[in-house]
């Protein structure tokens, strides 16, 4: 059976569907994944699997240029004829259902992680664009022989309100998934009441709450607070939410913040922090607080869609009010001044990501999602024999 994965980057196949692409081949399945072109399709061909660029650009409004892409699409579904297509991200969710429908393809998987730019955003191209989405994704996304797999449960309450898809044919698979055993190894420093260092790891977009992890900073520097502050990540050009080069370099000359860049050894990273936050306005699930999670470490985020799935609380990690830079100040200060609560929480936080989000779950979730299209009778005798008994 063929599959092919589509992503708006080569850099999203390898560092977050990587493991799924090299499950799927070692279970038989002729794995194809396509994405616009970029440095990581050579390391998706290093690890053996074939990768093949797209001409997408992810902004592009340009009527013709879409429909080209689209027209390339159900010529390459054409000359494939995989079995399945399963796209990653609104955009390419709703041009790879579109060309699978066209290209004479039955069988769709779609994964939305998070709502994106058109629907997080207030600025008014992003408010112009939202019906237009909603109404692709209606069209592209419905169907007996399609399924969406969401990661959180508010997204899952969104589809169902919106009426984007049919309810029965939603699936919840909490996030891509992290190889725990990576960082089982890993702990990553206690806050002992003196100087703590904190990690905020993301692309860097303002809808990320960079511009609040920024007057929190501000704020806890002229309470005279001793924190190392580390910022890593790098501009997405494709999004138009990004944070400008020069604004990140003009808080490292203000002495806020190291900007590390990217950053390939998060093992390393995260041994080496106290604290990670991640002040965002709404997430799919956030892989970054997951790997944290894994170390052991204390978490702070906001109290959205998402990261709300990997914290509760006062349980494995602080939430914050979203938009809120004091709040996160006094969350940082309190993670701070208190080492027993950040190692309690840490120690939560590290069970709960064992037996929550663990790549090896969300991998068995997908292809029970890919049984139920491709193998009906067989996904429906696995489904009764996990039923228990009466």
């Amino acid at each position: 059976m063929k599959v092919v994965l589509f992503a708006n980057t080569d850099w999203y196949l390898y560092n977050f569907r990587r493991a799924l692409a090299m499950s799927l081949r070692r279970a038989g399945y002729d794995v194809l994944l396509i994405s616009p072109p970029g440095p990581y399709g050579d390391k998706l061909r290093e690890l053996g699997l074939r990768w093949e660029p797209v001409p997408m650009q992810r902004r592009s409004l340009n009527v013709l240029r879409e429909l080209m892409l689209l027209w390339y699409l159900i010529r390459l579904l054409r000359r494939e004829r995989p079995t399945l297509v399963h796209g990653f991200t609104i955009k390419c969710a709703v041009y790879g259902s579109l060309a699978a429908r066209l290209a004479g393809i039955p069988v769709r998987v779609n994964a939305v992680a998070g709502m994106g730019y058109v629907f997080t955003s207030t600025q008014l191209k992003a408010r112009l664009l939202r019906p237009v989405v909603r109404g692709l994704m209606r069209l592209a996304l419905g169907g007996k022989d399609a399924r969406l797999i969401l990661q959180n449960a508010d997204d899952v309450e969104l589809f169902k309100r919106e009426h984007l898809v049919d309810p029965e044919h939603i699936r919840l698979i909490r996030g891509s998934g992290v190889n725990c055993a990576q960082f089982a190894g890993v702990s990553g420093r206690v806050p002992d009441g003196g100087r703590i260092r904190v990690l905020l790891a993301s692309r860097l977009l303002w809808d990320k709450g960079i511009d609040e992890y920024i007057a929190a900073l501000r704020k806890l520097r002229n309470q005279g607070r001793d924190i190392d502050a580390l910022l890593a990540g790098t501009p997405d050009p494709g999004n138009p939410a990004t944070v400008p080069e020069s604004t990140i370099r003009d808080w490292v000359d203000e002495g806020l913040i190291t900007w590390l860049g990217h950053v390939d050894d998060m093992v390393g990273l995260l041994g080496s922090v106290d604290v990670v936050v991640l002040p965002s306005y709404r997430e799919g699930l956030p892989r970054s607080l997951v790997e944290a999670a894994a170390c052991g470490l204390p978490l702070i985020t906001t109290d959205v869609p998402g990261c709300r799935e990997v914290v509760c609380d006062g349980v494995d990690g602080l939430l914050v009010p979203v938009k809120d830079a004091d709040a996160l100040a006094r969350a940082i200060e309190r993670l701070q001044d208190n080492p027993d609560l950040a190692r309690r929480l840490g120690s939560a936080a590290r069970m709960k990501a064992r037996t929550q989000f663990d790549e090896r779950m969300v991998i068995q979730g997908t292809l029970e999602v890919y049984a139920e299209l491709c193998h009906p009778a067989e996904a429906m005798a696995n489904n009764a024999d996990r039923r228990p008994s009466s």
